[in-house]
């Protein structure tokens, strides 16, 4: 199809100049590509941070252990850190696209715990599978986590927007529950607490490879973007349009749950970067999810290089994870956006 999906129908002034397609174009890449920038000198500078003395002095004068430790260290972390960022936050953009609820994300619906439980599971039963035979199975787990979170709230009386991260609440918490519990009974609780948590203090050269296929992951979500778009204006919409309702929700479900089981396996959980990302994106630019795919993917990796900066330094020469950071920043985020939504109801 020559035309898109989803376009916007305009009424033509005489007399009004009709702004041309590459003048609009260039508008929006210009503030794009300094978004870009910006995070490239985040990245720069994280790779600058940390106990070990690197500098830019030293690297200049050859210095071969402060080039090891960039090498096998800083930029591996910078990199993982880029890519699970803007990956983790195109996934909960889907993820609200999915359940047509700005209030959810991966890790409020049962999709991280999910993914958690099928490492374990895992762990227990198949402990010599490789990193790629888990991250398989925990992509399962995180895809049937998703579909049940999805059935439960297509067969809820309302569509409260309130009541729905309520529901993900809920199963991600019974879903944990279990995990927990087979975790103490096979004497597994500090294993899982490496899944749990978000750290990229182990990130090292040959240990973060994989999270290259959620770059991947994400460039098809933004190819599938309008496709996105539609789906989430309800299934008789999309099939009207002559597209497979059914389909696009399963393109989608398998995109988060792979982008969930790769960080969760590679660094671990990272708490509402998929919520508070995607909302900014949207009070800033708008709904559209083609504009704003890219834009949700700079703005995660910029945020979570950000709380990673904090991680080490704010306790400094000691590290915390990124994880608490993030986490700290998101649950306030959320309890803003809640309290939004209260007040704009009562209205």
């Amino acid at each position: 199809m020559a035309t898109s999906l989803v376009t916007t129908t305009a009424t033509a002034v005489p007399g009004t100049p009709v702004p041309s397609t590459a003048a609009g174009r260039s508008r929006t890449a210009l503030p794009l590509t300094l978004g870009i920038i910006g995070v490239l000198l985040l990245a720069a500078a994280s790779m600058f941070v940390g106990v070990s003395d690197v500098t830019l002095p030293k690297l200049i004068a050859g210095d071969t252990n402060a080039w090891d430790i960039l090498l096998i260290s800083r930029v591996p972390r910078t990199i993982a850190v880029i890519l699970a960022g803007m990956a983790l936050a195109v996934a909960g953009l889907i993820m609200q696209q999915m359940a047509r609820n700005r209030f959810v994300e991966p890790s409020m619906v049962g999709t991280v715990e999910s993914a958690m439980l099928g490492i374990l599971a895992v762990t227990i039963f198949l402990p010599a599978t490789p990193v790629l035979g888990k991250m398989g199975v925990a992509a399962v787990a995180a895809l049937v986590g998703t579909w049940i979170f999805l059935t439960i709230i297509s067969r809820l009386p309302t569509r409260n927007t309130l009541l729905v991260p309520l529901v993900g609440i809920m199963l991600g918490g019974v879903i944990s529950a279990i995990t927990t519990f087979f975790a103490y009974r096979y004497d597994l609780l500090q294993t899982l607490n490496t899944w749990m948590i978000g750290d990229f203090s182990g990130v090292l050269r040959g240990r973060y490879e994989l999270l290259w296929i959620v770059a991947a992951l994400t460039l098809i979500g933004y190819l599938a973007a309008d496709r996105f778009t539609v789906a989430g204006m309800g299934a008789d919409f999309t099939t009207n349009l002559g597209l497979n309702y059914r389909t696009i929700m399963r393109l989608g479900m398998s995109i988060v749950a792979l982008i969930t089981a790769v960080v969760v396996v590679t660094v671990g959980a990272i708490p509402f970067l998929g919520l508070v990302v995607p909302n900014l994106v949207s009070l800033i630019f708008g709904d559209n999810l083609r504009k704003a795919v890219p834009w949700t993917a700079v703005f995660g990796a910029g945020i979570v290089l950000v709380c990673d900066i904090i991680s080490r330094t704010i306790r400094y020469p000691y590290e915390v994870p990124v994880s608490m950071v993030m986490g700290v920043i998101g649950a306030s985020f959320f309890l803003v956006m809640l309290i939004r939504q209260r007040a704009k109801n009562r209205l």
